[in-house]
């Protein structure tokens, strides 16, 4: 699979200067935790959850969770169970390509238990989502995980979610994030990425974000992400993926907007009435909680919704202007330091303050590819969007 391969490979050529990459459920830890993009998550008790997920990966979707926890009712959990062994199964049966494939799982013991009930059809699965992690609650589910790699003999990941409440409160919040520093650091191969529960940071206080205002204006909320990239995001080799907190709104009508991304393929003089039809259809803040998620130092989203997908990726594709300058900073010949003009003269490059950024934004550039210089978000949403 690869980011925007639903799309005609000419349409591809004419909106990047470097394609994204092949991958798969094979590919280096490295390169998927960037590649995760907008993870879509559904409930485990869809019916025809095998079609949902045939239909989103032919949409551009690359990665999904299927849930059973917070999103199905406590008497539901054991017919969810059935269910996704039953969808696996058909999966399995139809050969189809599928996005990276993840559980979330409320207790340790239904990973093993999934594991050997799903028999062949976990070569689907990629790995396990592991709710309101802390030390004491992760390591009985990484050493869960690990026993159930050696039942099927495959690899799988976890990704553990932050969202409890010892993590939110100011006089827990220190030792928790050590505790959970340790846990994952000791299981390191094994973890994909982090995801932020931000919703559950607002349930302990009573609060919700209106669809005005982003997760970072929610200022103790906020201060919980900063405090989560600071001792687990850092680029010194120690951190780790972090992805963006849950956008809750949908009211972008998307079988109505659709036609008019796609009137042109070239989108000729109405790229400001678009990006005003994007602010009309509730896109607005969305659109800006993505741009501090990648201010902030995450990368990728959790959605809820298919109509989030497509802004997310679009987003995350590389600027030329953005890859120019990261290759510059890290030619051999910049080994030893220094300042310079970037090549579109608008900024200073300095090479050993900058070079993380520059390592971070090629490896983006890896799995989303770099658009061409004329080539800008609404271009790239109006593919995401295509059929």
């Amino acid at each position: 699979m690869r980011h925007f391969g639903h799309i005609a490979p000419a349409a591809r050529e004419g909106l990047f200067f470097q394609e994204p990459c092949e991958f798969g459920p094979d590919s280096s830890a490295r390169v998927l935790s960037a590649a995760l993009g907008a993870t879509l998550y559904s409930p485990a008790t869809r019916p025809r959850l095998a079609d949902d997920v045939i239909k989103q990966a032919g949409r551009g979707v690359v990665s999904m969770v299927l849930c059973l926890e917070d999103s199905i009712d406590d008497s539901e959990v054991a017919g969810a169970e059935e269910n996704l062994v039953r969808q696996f199964a058909e999966l399995d049966a139809r050969g189809a390509e599928v996005p990276l494939l993840f559980i979330r799982v409320r207790e340790p013991g239904q990973i093993t238990d999934l594991v050997h009930r799903l028999g062949a059809a976990v070569r689907m699965l990629s790995g396990f989502v592991l709710p309101k992690f802390t030390e004491e609650r992760g390591v009985p589910f990484m050493e869960t995980l690990a026993k159930a790699e050696k039942v099927c003999g495959r690899r799988l990941f976890a990704m553990p979610v932050l969202e409890s409440p010892e993590l939110l409160y100011l006089e827990t919040r220190g030792e928790t994030l050590q505790g959970i520093a340790r846990t994952v650091d000791k299981y390191r191969e094994r973890v994909l990425a982090l995801r932020l529960g931000v919703t559950d940071f607002c349930s302990a206080y009573g609060l919700r974000r209106a669809p005005d205002m982003t997760a970072y204006d929610v200022q103790i909320v906020g201060a919980v992400i900063a405090d989560v990239v600071n001792v687990l995001g850092r680029a010194d080799g120690t951190g780790f993926t972090i992805t963006g907190p849950v956008w809750e709104y949908f009211r972008l009508q998307e079988r109505m907007f659709k036609p008019q991304l796609r009137r042109s393929p070239f989108l000729e003089g109405r790229a400001e009435e678009l990006r005003t039809a994007l602010i009309e259809h509730d896109l607005d803040g969305l659109l800006r909680e993505i741009g501090l998620d990648r201010a902030n130092g995450l990368l990728g989203k959790t959605c809820i919704h298919p109509s989030h997908v497509a802004p997310v990726h679009a987003l995350s594709v590389v600027s030329h202007e953005e890859f120019s300058d990261a290759e510059d900073i890290l030619r051999p010949e910049r080994g030893g330091g220094g300042v310079m003009r970037s090549a579109y003269t608008n900024k200073m490059n300095e090479v050993k303050p900058h070079r993380a950024w520059a390592e971070r934004t090629l490896l983006r550039a890896e799995v989303f590819g770099v658009a061409r210089q004329d080539v800008g978000f609404v271009e790239l949403l109006a593919a995401g969007l295509a059929e």
